[in-house]
């Protein structure tokens, strides 16, 4: 998601797969970049997980305007491309999250960033099918029995979730600052 360019600006590396130690093509456990990195360093990649996750969430939302814009004969297989991709995004995120919380939590000894970092997944997870619900009620098939009230609230708790991943991404900083 992140563009190559942007990609190689940014200081952090991503989560690489390396071929097993026995030369026979097998990947091995995916390779931890910056394991002696400072704290710092893994939450600059938090960061940039989440600007990939925000680009993400973006390409859904014009995705699934350009699926509405496409009737009468609506674009369903581009819209469920979109989706797989921002899809497999997300995954891949999630995945190095999770493997930046069990490193926080593990080796490095930082519970309470462990549990922020752990928090922010959570809130992402919530946020994304929170979206996709949103979405699926507004698809053509379903306008006419379209709740509207049932809408705003979702959009309100889309808006709240955002706001909740701020003020944890925020303590996440302040409490990093601490503990290095």
């Amino acid at each position: 998601m992140i563009t190559t360019g942007a990609a190689a600006e940014n200081a952090v590396p991503a989560v690489l797969d390396v071929a097993d130690a026995t030369g026979d093509g097998a990947l091995a456990e995916p390779v931890w970049p910056w394991k002696d990195a400072p704290i710092r360093t893994l939450l600059q990649r938090i960061h940039q997980l989440q600007d990939e996750r925000a680009q993400g969430f973006r390409k859904l939302e014009e995705g699934h305007r350009q699926y509405l814009r496409s009737g009468p004969h609506y674009d369903f297989p581009g819209y469920r491309k979109t989706v797989h991709e921002v899809t497999q995004a997300f995954a891949a995120a999630s995945r190095e999250v999770l493997a930046v919380e069990a490193e926080l939590a593990g080796p490095r000894a930082q519970p309470l960033l462990a549990g922020h970092v752990r928090s922010l997944q959570q809130l992402e997870q919530t946020r994304l099918a929170t979206v996709a619900l949103l979405q699926l009620m507004g698809t053509p098939e379903l306008t006419g029995q379209e709740d509207t009230e049932r809408m705003q609230q979702l959009k309100m708790k889309v808006i709240k979730t955002m706001e909740a991943i701020s003020e944890v991404l925020q303590d996440l900083r302040f409490d990093a600052e601490s503990a290095e």
